[in-house]
């Protein structure tokens, strides 16, 4: 008598972000990283919810078609600036004139979850939203932050898992690590959908 299992598939994370690899390995399985090669310009006149959406199932769908068997993981994070979207700076001139924008202001982070399995045809994109409070910041505060944390590869140029904790009012979300740049909870709940065994 034979008994039909599911399938035990790769993971793979479609992301070059340490963040996400350092996230996803909390969750102690197995993975392997891909670059997924997006062009992550947005579309004129797109909301960062929609982009972020957009660019987290293209990751995912890239890497996928690489990986026809395995569950693939894409993220995306989009700061959500009343309705403007502000990508990664890249460099130190950007990231004043972000951080000088969102001073005294609210921010929505939209972290945008992907996971695509072609072999399965599982495909499902979730979002998580975090509303951040900016401090009314000074120039010297975004100058002294800058400079000791070089935040140029962070979306809204702050990390807020180290020193850009403290350019901070407030953080409200219901997936901790959603601001860091992939949120666990979701993620956990996308890859037993699919079909992945956590525990």
């Amino acid at each position: 008598m034979t008994t039909s299992a599911s399938p035990v598939r790769p993971l793979v994370l479609g992301s070059t972000s340490p963040y996400r690899r350092e996230l996803l390995e909390r969750l102690r399985i197995p993975f392997v990283v891909s670059a997924p090669g997006v062009d992550e310009t947005p579309h004129p006149g797109e909301a960062p919810q929609a982009l972020a959406r957009r660019l987290a199932l293209a990751k995912a769908r890239a890497v996928a078609a690489l990986h026809p068997e395995a569950v693939v993981i894409g993220s995306d994070q989009v700061a959500d600036l009343a309705g403007q979207p502000l990508g990664k700076p890249g460099e130190h001139a950007r990231a004043v004139e972000q951080l000088r924008q969102m001073r005294g202001q609210t921010v929505i982070f939209q972290t945008a979850l992907a996971v695509v399995c072609l072999a399965s045809g599982f495909e499902e994109v979730d979002l998580a939203e975090v509303r951040v409070v900016f401090r009314d910041l000074s120039d010297e505060d975004i100058e002294a932050y800058l400079q000791a944390e070089k935040p140029y590869d962070c979306a809204g140029s702050a990390k807020s898992e180290g020193l850009g904790i403290a350019l901070l009012e407030s953080i409200d979300n219901d997936d901790p690590t959603a601001l860091i740049g992939l949120p666990l909870i979701r993620t956990a709940r996308l890859l037993r959908k699919a079909g992945v065994k956590l525990l």
